[in-house]
């Protein structure tokens, strides 16, 4: 079994992204599957076309896309990706789409295939912190997760593709306010590795309730 994983490249006016930084920390294998690690550029389009490449190269059975999440305290897996893209800010080549759809053909939403609720659990049973989200953002994140999907929908029928995204590390907050939420690199990497193994290993999701009030 092969697992590509992605991370995208530094953005915003930070010199690290932790999520490729963590990518990077990777094993190359976890649960007997072979990890192949892709960096890919923070920019509407070119992201998808870099993965795109990949896939047919590498033709893996599972795509797990990490991304940055500034703000949130731990590694959330997003159960949902939509077709809009919104930039408050632009992407690393200077696009900043207002109200655009992200595939002019495609659904108004794609739902993750990977089995984000076991790969939740397998995180918390080792005592990290890890959550369902059910908002990937309108920046490259849902970009690259919605047009990952729409990739599987229209072309590699049969592959488990979803996305993660991750926390600032320690040293991304020392200038933004006080109590701004982080995790360590370790423990980033950490759930990402339990969080394949999940991947790998399950067939069926768990049923565990995992949704929301707000």
């Amino acid at each position: 079994m092969k697992v590509l994983i992605t991370g995208f490249d530094p953005f915003g006016g930070d010199s690290v992204n932790p999520a490729y930084e963590a990518v990077k920390q990777l094993p190359n294998e976890v649960a007997g599957a072979q990890i192949i690690k892709l960096e890919i550029p923070t920019v509407f389009r070119e992201s998808a076309r870099i993965l795109e490449a990949a896939m047919k190269e590498h033709a893996p059975d599972i795509v797990i896309c990490v991304g940055q999440a500034g703000g949130r305290s731990a590694v959330s897996f997003e159960r949902v990706a939509i077709n809009l893209a919104e930039a408050r800010i632009p992407d690393n080549q200077g696009n900043q789409p207002i109200g655009t759809k992200v595939e002019e053909n495609g659904e108004t939403a794609y739902f993750t295939s990977l089995p984000i609720k076991a790969m939740m659990k397998n995180v918390q049973a080792h005592n990290l912190p890890a959550y369902i989200s059910y908002t990937a953002g309108t920046f490259v994140c849902n970009d690259i997760m919605y047009r990952l999907l729409y990739m599987i929908d229209k072309e590699f029928v049969g592959i488990k593709g979803g996305f993660v995204h991750v926390p600032f590390v320690p040293e991304q907050v020392i200038n933004r306010p006080i109590g701004t939420p982080s995790m360590s690199l370790q423990h980033i990497t950490e759930s990402l590795i339990y969080a394949i193994e999940a991947a790998v290993r399950t067939e069926v999701d768990s049923e565990v309730n995992a949704g929301t009030t707000h």
